[in-house]
């Protein structure tokens, strides 16, 4: 027991740093091209890949659900999570947009009770409210210093706490990899319809970063680009393959306060791929909001 917990935190380490390298990769281009064709392209990267590990996890045959419904409404969900989490990437420096997102288990810790019917006591709430005063003290409203797009980044983590309740709902009904295809599906025809739906309208120009890396017309990119925009599906594959290995050789609540090393890459690859020094009030609410959530998944979890 002990050997598969280890197992099952090394594979979920390296999965959230695999995941982490996506994210420098999306901010890195996020000024030349559009989101719509960065989704595009990495979701049709990650098709095939995704193909195999249905086939090895449960046969193809699984693909054809009767769920279709709640796996298209989830699908949905996380399609709007993910573009907001990108779309602040523009306008935010790297650790602030990754520590605001890592407020998901606050999320889904209010949102049990009324979602699943879980008890929360008092000591969970006292949590949330904890880490939401971290993120009072990364946003820093009313001092002028306040960027809207920090905003996007809680929009994603209230979106994707949602789809993660959802999962939860479903159970063991559906394997991880047919729900991690269908949600690759819908990114690879939500994001053509966005874009469609965009050249249609006319909408090609805005001023702020983040609706601008929406809005930009698609362009071909160059063979660098291209090349890491392609690496971004075989990234988001690996690292799902890995997020789920870990969850079935440990059980979740050992696993799943190493979510959070993500908080420690971001600042790093901010850092050395685009010299962003983090603000001592980003540590500050990082870090408050890092207790907070170990602190609620663990008393949720006794």
């Amino acid at each position: 027991m002990q050997n598969q917990s280890a197992r099952g935190i090394l594979y979920l380490c390296f999965g959230v740093f695999i995941f982490s390298l996506q994210d420098a990769i999306i901010k890195q281009v996020s000024g030349g091209y559009p989101l719509t064709e960065v989704v595009c392209i990495r979701s049709c990267v990650g098709l095939p890949i995704l193909l195999v590990l249905v086939h090895r996890e449960a046969g193809l045959r699984a693909l054809v659900s009767a769920h279709l419904l709640p796996l298209a409404l989830r699908a949905v969900i996380m399609f709007g999570a993910y573009t907001a989490y990108y779309m602040a990437f523009p306008a935010l420096p790297l650790a602030d947009a990754v520590a605001l997102y890592f407020t998901v288990p606050l999320f889904v810790t209010a949102m049990a009770a009324p979602v699943l019917g879980e008890h929360i006591g008092w000591k969970v709430w006292a949590a949330v409210v904890l880490g939401f005063a971290g993120v009072l003290v990364m946003l820093q409203p009313g001092t002028g210093l306040f960027e809207p797009a920090a905003l996007l980044s809680l929009i994603s983590a209230a979106l994707y706490g949602t789809a993660m309740l959802m999962a939860r709902k479903m159970g063991n009904r559906l394997p991880t990899s047919v729900m991690a295809f269908y949600q690759n599906g819908f990114f690879l025809i939500g994001s053509a319809l966005a874009a469609g739906l965009l050249h249609l309208l006319g909408i090609e120009h805005a001023t702020h970063p983040s609706v601008v890396f929406l809005v930009r017309p698609w362009v071909l990119p160059t063979l660098t680009d291209g090349a890491l925009i392609t690496v971004c599906g075989v990234v988001a594959a690996t690292g799902t393959m890995f997020l789920t290995a870990a969850y079935r050789v440990a059980k979740s609540s050992t696993v799943t306060p190493f979510e959070y090393t993500g908080i420690l890459w971001a600042p790093l690859w901010g850092y050395l791929f685009f010299s962003e020094v983090p603000k001592f009030t980003t540590f500050v609410g990082a870090g408050i909001i890092l207790v907070a959530g170990l602190i609620a998944m663990r008393m949720a979890n006794k």
